[in-house]
């Protein structure tokens, strides 16, 4: 198990997960990476994922609720400002993380002086890997074509991420797109690992459940415009 001073804080908003949260949890408490703590956000959850939450006694794990359904971006900001860690990182609640995820993360930023990275991911649904491309992406080519990132995959210095001024809470959708822009506009140090250390569950996603406003968030990050939708 790796040992290391500097604590990584994971951060799961969470709604409607029970069919997979579970997974999602052991996924990071089984890390080899070992200073962790999990930040878990129930936002407002009407099934049966608060249960499942609870059946996981874990001192890495702390849980808040919104009292309100508040959305991803905001929930991501709130997780976030309860975080102690040094790093930030991703996690779905219907994906999986790779046991050696974070440590080779980890190892990448340290080494490289990097401000964040991100990793491929396998689809669980058809064990395709995205995205086809690894290499180096501008600003432009991202910003005028397609997100390259996998959102679920990033991990993040704090202070990088603090600097920029956390998720813009104006994107109710595409907040990731948004967040990818605003680092590469800062000249953010990154790589894309070309190992996939992620397992992405492509059922119930987010972004094809909700197209038309993902597409339109997304349109608005790529014009550089604000959104007139809350």
């Amino acid at each position: 198990m790796e040992d290391n001073n500097k604590k990584v804080s994971i951060i799961m908003s969470v709604y409607n997960a029970h069919n997979t949260i579970g997974n999602a949890i052991e996924s990071i408490l089984n890390q080899t990476y070992d200073n962790i703590e999990l930040l878990i956000l129930n936002d407002k959850s009407n099934d049966n994922t608060q249960k499942i939450i609870e059946t996981f006694d874990s001192k890495k794990i702390k849980v808040f609720k919104n009292k309100k359904n508040l959305g991803l971006t905001k929930s991501l900001n709130i997780l976030i400002n309860n975080s102690e860690g040094e790093y930030i990182a991703r996690q779905d609640a219907d994906d999986v993380s790779f046991k050696d995820r974070l440590e080779k993360q980890i190892k990448l930023l340290e080494d490289k002086n990097l401000d964040f990275c991100t990793s491929r991911a396998k689809i669980k649904q058809t064990n395709k890997t995205i995205p086809r491309f690894s290499n180096y992406f501008s600003p432009y080519l991202v910003s005028k074509f397609k997100n390259p990132f996998i959102h679920g995959t990033l991990l993040i210095k704090k202070s990088s991420l603090l600097n920029i001024g956390l998720y813009d809470e104006k994107f109710y959708y595409a907040q990731d797109y948004k967040l990818f822009i605003d680092m590469l506009q800062n000249n953010y140090k990154f790589e894309i690992i070309k190992h996939p250390l992620y397992l992405l569950n492509m059922k119930n996603n987010l972004s094809e459940k909700f197209s038309l406003e993902q597409n339109y968030y997304a349109d608005c990050v790529r014009k550089g415009m604000i959104p007139n939708k809350s």
